[in-house]
């Protein structure tokens, strides 16, 4: 082998330092994106944890409503401790327009330290009317259709 031929040799068996650091620049972007999509998927995952919580919350204080057997119009609202405490609810029970004894009920779970609302239930639940109220509703319904058909033939 001449000398020429060992030194073409020499020069084609590396890498030059331009590949190099494509190379790195290339593994950069890959593993810059490769961190946000991780970073992304763990806040997802904690949002994600956030409304869970916050639904089971609102659930729970329906269903204290609905244990109770009657249902208290108004509004109400509290905390927790230890592992809840960055959560709060508020809760309103609302009468019914059309139908006695049914009632409108709101839970917005929202976060303690900011008052942000995470998530907010809303959900229809009956009451039935106890006896004498459902019978004096009865006689206010008569009356009225008895006035209705005193009009009627009076037309």
């Amino acid at each position: 082998m001449t000398l020429l031929q060992q030194s073409l040799r020499r020069s084609v068996s590396g890498f030059s330092l331009i590949e190099v650091l494509c190379a790195i620049l290339i593994m950069g972007f890959g593993i810059a994106g490769l961190t946000f999509g991780i970073s992304t998927a763990l806040i997802s995952s904690k949002e994600s944890e956030l409304q869970t919580t916050a639904a089971l919350i609102a659930a729970g204080r329906v269903e204290l409503l609905r244990a109770d057997g009657f249902i208290l119009e108004g509004e109400e609202e509290g905390g927790f401790t230890g592992g809840l405490a960055m959560y709060r609810w508020r809760q309103s029970v609302l009468p019914g327009r059309e139908i006695d004894g049914l009632y409108e009920v709101i839970v917005v779970v929202e976060r303690s330290d900011t008052e942000q609302a995470i998530y907010e239930l809303r959900t229809l639940l009956f009451d039935p009317p106890l006896e004498s109220d459902r019978e004096d509703s009865e006689r206010e319904n008569r009356r009225g259709s008895g006035r209705q058909r005193e009009r009627g033939n009076q037309l």
